[in-house]
């Protein structure tokens, strides 16, 4: 009788135990390091954060048998694709057909980590300079991470690149909060991703830093600017540069980073603007739109860009693509009615860029020097028949001096990301979203 109870009170209790052994089991899989002590090379980890499989040889290969990396694989096989599909392969039949004039050096001020979009209208350059505010970061060996630790960075990731892989630019704002959380933070880890889903081979990655002068510091040397130095190929096999610095381009400190400096040593550039906030029309840009002015031997931007006032007429020739309807309601920006004027015979463009993503919506325009600024063809003022100007009562009027309001073109109904998504423009007022809405 003793040995019946006695099997009776086990069998209640054995179940029990075995699942909570399962639950330890699987509780310690979650919190142990997925480690062997190895680094993975650059390129494997760039390839493994991308949801893309690292070499057989690498360390970081046995993790891509977990479920929660397969799906992050998925998720991003799915977002690249349908950005291949509807822009990307547009793009790069934009580029080779339209950016005939090939130079060494890309230029992308207020770009971020936004190597997507440099790559793929300027494929040929050799050398790709970006900058913005957002902090480089560092991407540390994935082996020393716990399991629960990866799928956290790569939750990050495809929060970080979702508004870029959707409506082609990243949100400031919300960058702040999605580079800087986890141990695999900033704009490296983003810049991992473009490389290896645009098929290049990373081959050193090292962290610069600048002086004054714009030259190279030796590693703990204080320095003006820091940024990171990426050395990669692509299917070409040529060996190609890959800067971004963390700066910030305003005038009262671009003087003191050595940044433009270090930018005037390679040689004529070309440039791209997209999705500046409209910045270099807000007269605390004077010395990067100058810059770029002189040192640009092309200029290929959306209407954020530098106002067409400023293009000296005799110095470039101007080509437009897609339609201008004017600018967003935001950071003060007003149209430009050279614009409108350059857009009348604008040739069409098949897919969406900029803050106006929407392919009937976005514009761009490509400006070409062919020829030397002298010293009596200055740099052309902002002239006010390019803004609005104020009414007695201190508002904007809403068309240009000598337009006819009707004559003004308009955001049709339904195109968004002016004010009325204070969650995309955090400086929009209370009014404007009211206004807007």
């Amino acid at each position: 009788m003793l040995h019946n109870q006695w099997l009776r009170i086990m069998s209640g209790i054995v179940p029990k135990l075995a699942a909570a052994a399962l639950m330890a089991v699987m509780l310690s899989l979650s919190a142990a390091p997925a480690r062997s002590f190895e680094s993975a090379a650059a390129n494997d980890t760039a390839r493994f954060l991308a949801g893309m499989p690292p070499a057989p040889t690498s360390p970081l290969a046995a993790l891509t048998s977990d479920p929660r990396w397969q799906q992050h694989a998925r998720r991003f096989d799915a977002l690249f694709g349908r950005e291949e599909s509807a822009k990307l392969s547009k793009i790069r039949a934009f580029s080779q057909e339209r950016l005939t004039e090939k130079h060494d050096t890309l230029l992308y001020m207020f770009g971020g980590p936004d190597f997507l979009y440099a790559t793929t209208f300027f494929p040929n350059d050799s050398t790709y300079v970006l900058a913005g505010l957002e902090q480089i970061g560092d991407v540390p060996p994935l082996t020393n991470f716990t399991h629960a630790t990866i799928d956290q960075t790569l939750q990050g990731l495809e929060g970080s690149l979702g508004t870029i892989l959707n409506i082609s630019f990243f949100i400031t704002k919300n960058m702040k909060t999605q580079l800087y959380v986890g141990p695999v933070y900033g704009t490296l880890p983003i810049l991992y991703v473009f490389l290896a889903r645009t098929g290049k081979t990373i081959h050193d990655v090292s962290f610069v830093g600048l002086d004054e002068a714009g030259n190279f510091v030796s590693p703990g040397v204080k320095s003006a600017s820091r940024g990171v130095k990426i050395v990669f190929s692509d299917e070409s096999g040529t060996n190609k540069t890959l800067y971004y610095f963390s700066t910030n381009l305003a005038d009262d400190s671009i003087g003191r980073t050595g940044f433009l400096q270090f930018c005037a040593k390679l040689g004529p550039a070309d440039s791209f603007i997209k999705s500046a906030s409209y910045l270099l029309q807000t007269g605390r840009f004077n010395k990067v739109r100058n810059f770029l002015l002189e040192q640009s031997a092309t200029i290929l931007q959306d209407d954020t860009g530098i106002p067409i006032a400023y293009f000296n007429p005799k110095v470039w020739r101007f080509q437009a693509f897609g339609r201008y309807v004017g600018p967003l309601n935001i950071s003060g920006a007003t149209y430009q009615a050279r614009m409108g004027e350059l857009f009348r015979n604008a040739i069409p463009i098949d897919f969406g860029v900029g803050y106006r993503w929407r392919p009937n919506e976005s514009n761009l325009v490509l400006a070409e020097k062919v020829a030397s600024a002298s010293n009596d063809s200055a740099l052309a003022p902002y002239l006010l028949s390019d803004r609005y100007p104020r009414t007695a009562g201190g508002s904007r009027e809403r068309h240009p001096p000598g337009k006819r309001a009707q004559s003004e073109p308009k955001a049709e109904p339904g195109s968004v990301l002016g004010c009325g998504l204070r969650s995309v423009f955090s400086f929009c007022s209370d009014s404007e979203t009211k206004t807007n809405q």
